[in-house]
């Protein structure tokens, strides 16, 4: 129980002015005895109370004052008896232990009806929202949050500080620039380009995601533009997955990507950008709200062949960005 307390106090609220701090608890006798509780249909229970200190931050803002001490009722406890077991409702109960999934990151194949294989990530922490990431029919990879809310992923990658489209395909090593007088242009005729390129004296915009033609490479050679980033091409070139998800992903700034997440999860609009932002950070990365224990860091480290300390227990960029790695992997049949 003191470890319980411990871990969900202190409380603040959301503007940090006051500070709810836990001190100490009591647990009382039970109101009635066991044969009591079976007679009048009740739950054999414990009195469980807590005494708790409030506190206003001070006008400074450096230390919180005006603190009260009070003796606050939590409840009742459902409590055991002396033949182990649980007397509930005037019934008597006994705990039958269940298997679960140890904490860690899971992947997972399935053949959709067409014959189109699937490959899905499931995080499954110790404590806190579950997050999958999942392919589709149209090459497209999506996030899952508690099994209920859907957005692309790049939405997600975005709203973690990688805004823009070109940040993102650098991220996975998805770009190549390539230096228009020193190369042979003709030999990237019908590559796509991933970069707005803009004409400085006419202002023309050359359009991303149009692939490189004769006309084209003409247009660009007279507009003088010296630098043009690529698609890089590994066979599977035309069709990334991350290239086709950057297509459907709606948003295009960080900010636009927090919004989106924040009108999924919450159903309304963001206040503003800092609230949006709060709301993924206490999803995934507050300590608080977000335990993968030791065994879920240890076992998605090995996983992941990551390094990250033991003592980080919630999630980090770099386990998503080594999650869609890896599924792109699964994808391309260079991981089972």
């Amino acid at each position: 129980l003191q470890e319980v307390f411990l871990t969900n106090f202190p409380i603040q609220d959301t503007r940090e002015n006051y500070l709810l701090e836990f001190l100490e608890y009591y647990v009382e006798k039970p109101k009635y005895t066991v044969i009591e509780c079976q007679e009048r249909g009740l739950t054999y229970a414990l009195p469980i109370k807590a005494k708790l200190r409030l506190s206003k931050k001070s006008e400074d803002g450096k230390s919180y004052v005006d603190s009260i001490e009070q003796e606050v009722y939590f409840g009742n406890l459902p409590t055991m008896t002396h033949r182990g077991t649980f007397i509930i409702n005037g019934a008597e109960r006994v705990i039958v232990s269940q298997l679960h999934r140890s904490p860690g990151v899971f992947f997972s194949e399935s053949i959709h009806p067409n014959g189109t294989p699937i490959y899905s990530a499931r995080i499954i922490p110790f404590r806190g929202s579950w997050i999958e990431f999942s392919t589709d029919i149209s090459n497209v990879m999506y996030v899952y949050i508690d099994r209920k809310k859907k957005f692309p992923v790049t939405t997600l990658l975005r709203a973690l500080g990688y805004s823009s489209d070109d940040e993102i395909l650098k991220l996975f090593n998805l770009s190549e620039e390539v230096d228009l007088k020193q190369s042979e242009l003709k030999d990237y005729i019908g590559r796509i380009i991933c970069n707005d390129v803009i004409d400085k004296k006419t202002g023309e915009i050359f359009s991303k995601d149009t692939p490189l033609t004769e006309d084209l490479i003409k247009k660009m050679k007279k507009a003088d533009i010296k630098k043009i980033c690529f698609l890089r091409t590994d066979g599977t070139n035309e069709k990334s997955i991350i290239a086709n998800t950057i297509q459907k992903d709606a948003s295009r700034t960080e900010e636009d990507a927090l919004a989106t997440i924040y009108r999924q999860l919450r159903s309304g609009e963001a206040p503003d950008t800092d609230t949006a932002k709060n709301l993924i950070d206490r999803l995934f990365f507050n300590e608080k709200r977000y335990d993968l224990g030791d065994v879920g860091r240890d076992r998605m480290n090995s996983k992941l062949d990551l390094s990250i300390p033991i003592t980080t227990k919630t999630l980090t960029r770099e386990d998503i960005i080594s999650i869609v790695n890896y599924l792109i992997d699964l994808q391309q049949g260079k991981r089972t």
